[in-house]
């Protein structure tokens, strides 16, 4: 272990190089031209950075709507470490701050604040920390409200829509269509010294609530591409009439289980509809939370559980992957353990249920056709591609959640 370098989290951010600026430019106002976005500003009149932006995400084309809505000002972006990767030297001078997901990271709180205090910047934070699955709101950090309130800066969220819908993360393919943002100051610098912790995460959570399929059946938005659920099942996993478990598949405007035969299609409005018998969700979020709920009721009544032989690579620096072999990794009640070998040593990783709120899930990643999850500490980051078990990612994202808020409540509760 001692013998890789590992990525250096103490360097001080950077303001992006004057010269780098035009390209930032060239790289995203085509894009957001061509797509005809509609920026809405609401109560940011006079204000100037250093601000934080929290904004909410869905695919690559985040980052040029957030170029364009703070134009003609630059920002700090926290990217996390897999972006660094074979181009450290140009993220460090475009601004960006590196973090690896899902970590209590201290180091990342002093590099946010020197980014405002010293360098007067813009600090943008993606703080869903992964692309939506299905166009809703991810689950937030419940550290977000406290860095609001030590930083002392005024609060704006940038609410994306469109962006989920051009390229889900389940099929990468483009989809032409326009878009738009509100970009909303939450939090005043007047308000910030005074305004309660729960006032700080209440605005955030009502900033940040998107639907994206409600926004596009609301707006009328016709996305007639041919393969518009091709890879759906990749998050809706279960059958809602047979309640099979990764049995479902996809392919142009249809996702069918291969166990019952059911088979449903999505009509250019992103509703769907069963071929035969009842259709028991037209609306792709409610699919997707029944599934949630199902998880839940497994941990609840202790029958859930993971298990596989899994590959293994790691990520302890911006160079590139290392590839550690098979391993085996678990979740069941008391969450993760991750068995391999490194380097000639063992490798054995536990990330207990509290230590995550979430998980970083890809789906067909690289376009390599494997599924992957990643576990971090705070020198390096694995990720674990199961090689029996098909189509579980998604099902592990969802245990993660609730196993969180179960143990949470719990000790809450215990603290009365």
């Amino acid at each position: 272990m001692d013998q890789i370098k590992r990525f250096d989290f103490d360097k001080k951010p950077k303001k992006e190089l004057f010269f780098l600026t035009p390209l930032a430019y060239l790289l995203s106002f085509p894009t957001v031209w061509k797509r005809h976005l509609k920026m809405n500003k609401v109560n940011m009149k006079g204000l100037k950075p250093p601000y934080l932006l929290l904004c909410t995400h869905h695919a690559f084309i985040d980052f040029k709507v957030t170029t364009a809505a703070i134009y003609p000002h630059r920002a700090n972006y926290i990217v996390a470490i897999d972006g660094f990767i074979k181009r450290e030297w140009l993220l460090r001078n475009v601004g960006a701050i590196c973090k690896r997901k899902f970590t209590n990271d201290t180091k990342l709180v002093r590099q946010i604040k020197y980014s405002l205090d010293t360098l007067k910047q813009i600090v943008a934070i993606y703080p869903e920390a992964r692309y939506s699955l299905v166009g809703t709101t991810a689950i937030l950090p419940d550290s977000l409200g406290k860095i609001v309130k030590l930083m002392k800066y005024p609060v704006v969220v940038l609410n994306m829509h469109g962006d989920y819908l051009s390229q889900p993360v389940w099929n990468l393919t483009e989809r032409k269509l326009d878009i738009a943002a509100d970009m909303t100051q939450i939090i005043t610098q007047d308000e910030i010294q005074d305004i309660p912790l729960e006032e700080v995460n209440k605005r955030i959570q009502n900033a940040f609530e998107y639907d994206e399929y409600k926004w596009q059946f609301e707006n009328k938005i016709k996305i007639d591409f041919e393969d518009r659920a091709k890879g759906l099942h990749k998050v809706l996993y279960q059958c809602p009439s047979c309640l099979k478990e990764h049995e479902m598949d996809s392919d142009k405007h249809l996702i069918w289980c291969n166990h019952c035969k059911k088979t449903y299609e999505m009509d250019v409005y992103g509703k769907l509809h069963a071929k035969e018998g009842i259709t028991e969700f037209s609306h792709i979020p409610d699919w997707y939370e029944f599934e949630r709920q199902e998880v839940r009721k497994q941990i609840i009544g202790k029958t859930y559980m993971f298990e596989d032989r899994v590959r293994i690579e790691s990520l302890p620096n911006a160079k590139g992957y290392i590839n550690l072999g098979e391993g085996h990794l678990t979740h069941d009640q008391n969450g993760f353990v991750l068995e391999g070998m490194e380097f000639g040593k063992p490798l054995k990783l536990v990330k207990e249920p509290l230590s995550m709120y979430g998980l970083h899930i890809e789906l067909d990643y690289l376009g390599k056709g494997e599924d992957c999850i990643d576990l971090s500490t705070l020198d390096d980051t694995y990720y674990i591609y199961p090689l029996s078990k098909k189509n579980v990612v998604t099902k592990l994202h969802f245990a993660v959640e609730e196993l969180y808020k179960i143990e949470r409540e719990k000790l809450l509760e215990s603290r009365k």
